[in-house]
C-alpha cells in the first residue's frame, strides 16, 4: 500500500465510526431461484398485471389471396394459433374483431373472446369461426379494445396491450386511429398499441406505423404469412415478458415543500414528460446513502438519443450533493433506463453535504418533442450503508482494472442454457461460465453475478450470426449491455469498454466488466470506479434493439454470455482481510459452482435490489455485522413494502 493511501484510508476508518456496512432495502418477497424461473414467468401472467387483446382485421380484403393461395384470413388464423401457443400458462388474453359481420358498416366490431386466463384452444375456435366480410373501423375498435383490457388488480403496474393486425387502412374516418391511439396513450402509465400491417404500403402503412407510435408501441411490417407469424409471436411475447415491478407505491411531490418522507426500502411511482418528482429522507452525518431510479417505458416506444432520466441529492437551500445523468443514447427505441447517485460521507467530514440532516432526493425526465408521452412508471430504491468500526483501516481503492480489462480471457466450452429476467427484482442469477439465451428485438434481458471484496466482474455479450429476410444489407440495429452494482449504479466501462455495437444478423460482440470491489472506491473521483464499494449481486442487462425486427428471420435472436469473476474474495473491507475459505481465484469449475450457489442465496434479497443479498455474498464478513446495524436501519424502514408483479 503506498504511503499516501495508508493514511487515507486510515483517515477515513479513525472518522467513520459503527459496524460493518449493511445494506438493507426491506423484507421485500423473493424472486425466482434459478430453478424456478420457467414457472416465474408462467405464472407472471396470471397475477392480474398484465393483459393482452389481439384485434383482428375481419373486412373483405382479407378474403384475398395473400400469395400462396391461402386467402389472408387463413393466414391470420393460422399466425393467431401460433401466438397463443407460444404464451405464458394463464396470461390473460383475448380476441376482438371488425368487419366480421355486415358487409358494410362503422360500428362493426365485436370482442369475440373476452380477455381472460388464457384457454388456448377456446382462442383457436374463435378465430376459426371469423369470416372476412365488411369495412374498417380501426379507430372505434382501438377504443373498444382499451375497454377489454381489465385495469391491474392491487394497484400493480403491468402492460395492457393491443396488437392490431390489418391489411389496410380505416375507411370510416371517425373516430381516427391515431387520434385514439395518441389519447390512450397518454391516458396513463401500462396502456401500449402494437400494430402489423400485413401486406401493406403508402397510406396504409403509414397509419398503421402511425398508431404504434402514438400508442407507445411498434410497428411490424409483414409482407408475407411467415413474417406474420413470426412478427405477431415478438409483439405476444414482449408483451407477456415485460418488467416486473416491486415496491410500496409512493406519490412523488412537483415541489421540494411537499416532498413525502422515504425510509430505506423499494418503490413505485410514475414519472412524465419534463417533469420531476421529489422525495425527502431524513440522513445522519456518518452513512453512505444510494439511491437509484428505474423509468421504465414500453419497449420500443418512441425516444431521442438525448431523452434523459437524472437523480439528484440536494440539502436544503445549500443545492446539489450529486447527480447522475443516464440518456438512452439511440432512437431505436426504449428501453428500461437508470440513473443512480450516492450521499458519500467526505475522508474529512466537513462538507455541507456531511451534515445529518433532511435530503431531498430528486427524479427529473427530460424528452424532446415526438418522444413518447406516456407516464413511465418509476422504481425507487433507497438504501443506508451503516460505516466502519471505529479503528477499521480499510483496504486501499482498486481504480484499475488489471487483468479484468478487455483483453481478460473468458471461460469457452459448450455454454449452459439460462433464461434472463425481466429486470432487477427477477434477474437471472447465474455464476462464472458460459451461458446461452434467446432475446427479442426491442427486448432487455437481465442476469445477477455475485462478486464480493477484492473481486471483480468480467464478461461478454455475444450476439449470433442469424438467418435475415431478403432485404438486402442495408439495415442495422445495435445490440447493448450495462453492468450495474448491486445498489443498481450503472456502469459505463470507463473507457475500457464500450456498451453498444451494431447489428446486422452477422456475429457482433460487446466487452464490459468493472474494477475490483473496494470500501475505499467511495473516495475515488472516477465516476466508473467510486461506486463499485459494496460486494453483492451485480447486475447485468442486454438489449437487443428495435429494428432487429426489419432484419432477423427467427422470431428470437440467439446470444452468448461469458462470464467470469476475477480475483480470490476477501473476508471482509480492512487491509489485510484473509482470503475467504473456498475462494479461488474464479477459473475453474469449483468457483463456477461457488458463483451459482452464492447468486441462489442472493436471490432472497430485498426486491432484486441485491442489499440483503450482499450480506451473502460477503461469506465470512456476514459473522461481523453487529445485529445494531440491522436494527438500526429496520426501524427506519417502517412497514414492509407491498409487491407487485407485472409487465411494463
Amino acid at each position: 500500500m503506498s504511503a499516501r493511501n495508508h493514511r487515507r484510508t486510515a483517515r477515513a476508518g479513525t472518522l467513520i465510526g459503527g459496524g460493518l456496512f449493511a445494506l438493507v432495502a426491506g423484507a421485500l418477497p423473493a424472486v425466482a431461484a434459478p430453478g424456478e424461473a420457467s414457472a416465474a414467468s408462467d405464472a407472471a401472467g396470471s397475477d392480474g398485471s398484465g393483459s393482452l387483446v389481439m384485434v383482428l382485421d375481419s373486412s373483405g380484403s382479407m378474403g384475398d389471396d395473400d400469395g400462396t393461395g391461402r386467402t389472408r384470413m387463413e393466414s391470420a388464423r393460422a399466425a393467431v394459433g401460433t401466438v397463443v401457443d407460444g404464451l405464458p400458462d394463464g396470461y390473460p388474453t383475448g380476441l376482438r374483431v371488425y368487419g366480421a359481420d355486415r358487409p358494410q358498416g362503422c360500428t362493426d366490431t365485436r370482442l369475440v373472446r373476452p380477455v381472460r386466463k388464457l384457454d388456448r384452444a377456446a382462442v383457436k375456435r374463435a378465430v376459426t369461426g371469423v369470416r372476412p366480410r365488411g369495412d374498417t373501423p380501426i379507430g372505434l375498435s382501438l377504443r373498444k379494445a382499451a375497454q377489454d383490457l381489465p385495469q391491474p388488480a392491487g394497484g400493480a403496474i403491468g402492460t395492457r396491450t393491443i396488437l392490431l393486425i390489418s391489411d389496410g387502412e380505416d375507411n370510416c374516418g371517425t373516430p381516427q386511429p391515431c387520434e385514439v391511439a395518441e389519447q390512450l396513450g397518454k391516458d396513463g402509465a401500462g396502456l401500449r398499441i402494437d400494430t402489423v400491417g400485413f401486406q401493406v404500403k403508402g397510406a396504409a402503412r403509414e397509419q398503421l406505423e402511425c398508431v404504434a407510435k402514438a400508442g407507445n408501441g411498434r410497428y411490424y411490417d409483414a409482407p408475407d404469412a411467415k413474417s406474420l407469424a413470426r412478427q405477431l409471436q415478438r409483439a405476444s411475447q414482449l408483451s407477456a415478458d415485460g418488467y416486473r415491478f416491486r415496491g410500496e407505491r409512493v406519490a412523488g411531490a412537483a415541489t421540494a415543500d411537499r416532498s413525502p418522507v422515504l425510509v430505506p426500502g423499494q418503490y413505485l411511482d410514475t414519472i412524465g414528460p419534463g417533469e420531476k418528482r421529489y422525495y425527502a429522507v431524513d440522513l445522519d452525518a456518518v452513512s453512505t446513502a444510494d439511491f437509484a431510479a428505474t423509468a421504465v417505458p414500453q419497449p420500443g416506444a418512441a425516444v431521442d438519443t438525448f431523452d434523459a432520466l437524472s437523480t439528484r441529492i440536494e440539502y436544503d437551500e445549500h443545492g446539489s450533493c450529486g447527480t447522475n445523468t443516464e440518456r438512452f443514447q439511440q432512437k431505436e427505441g426504449a428501453a428500461p433506463l437508470t440513473s443512480a447517485v450516492a450521499r458519500i460521507r467526505s475522508e474529512e467530514g466537513t462538507r455541507t453535504c456531511d451534515r445529518a440532516g433532511r435530503y431531498r432526493l430528486v427524479v427529473e425526465r427530460e424528452s424532446k418533442k415526438g418522444s413518447d408521452a406516456a407516464r413511465w412508471p418509476l422504481e425507487l430504491v433507497y438504501g443506508v450503508e451503516a460505516p466502519l468500526e471505529k479503528g477499521v483501516t480499510p483496504a486501499q481503492s482498486q481504480a484499475e482494472y488489471g487483468s479484468g480489462g478487455k483483453e481478460a480471457t473468458l471461460p469457452a466450452g459448450d455454454p449452459r442454457d439460462v433464461r434472463g429476467g425481466t429486470g432487477f427484482n427477477d434477474a437471472r442469477a447465474i455464476g462464472q461460465g458460459v451461458w446461452r439465451d434467446r432475446i427479442l428485438p426491442s427486448q432487455t434481458l437481465w442476469y445477477r453475478v455475485p462478486a464480493g471484496w477484492g473481486q471483480q466482474v468480467r464478461y461478454d455479450v455475444e450476439f449470433a450470426n442469424e438467418p435475415t429476410v431478403d432485404r438486402g444489407s442495408a439495415t442495422y440495429s445495435y445490440g447493448a449491455t450495462r453492468l450495474y452494482t448491486p445498489a443498481r449504479y450503472p456502469l459505463t466501462g470507463g473507457g475500457e469498454f464500450t456498451s453498444t455495437t451494431m447489428y446486422n444478423g452477422r456475429p457482433s460482440a460487446l466487452r464490459m466488466g468493472g474494477v475490483p470491489v473496494s470500501w475505499t472506491n467511495r473516495y475515488e473521483n472516477r465516476n466508473n470506479v467510486q461506486p463499485v464499494h459494496a460486494g453483492g449481486g451485480f447486475y447485468i442487462s442486454v438489449t437487443l434493439g428495435a429494428r432487429a425486427a426489419e432484419i432477423a428471420e427467427n422470431p428470437q435472436i440467439a446470444l452468448v454470455l461469458r462470464v467470469s469473476v476475477l480475483g480470490a474474495e476477501r473476508t471482509g473491507p480492512q487491509h489485510g482481510a484473509p482470503v475467504r475459505a473456498g475462494s479461488g481465484s474464479g477459473a475453474d469449475e469449483d468457483a463456477d459452482k461457488k458463483g451459482d450457489s452464492i447468486a441462489s442465496a442472493d436471490s432472497g434479497g430485498a426486491g432484486g435490489a441485491g442489499w440483503t443479498g450482499i450480506a451473502a455474498a460477503a461469506g465470512a464478513a456476514v459473522v461481523a455485522l453487529p445485529a445494531a446495524v440491522f436494527v438500526y436501519v429496520r426501524n427506519r424502514r417502517g412497514a414492509a413494502a407491498r409487491s407487485t408483479r407485472g409487465s411494463a
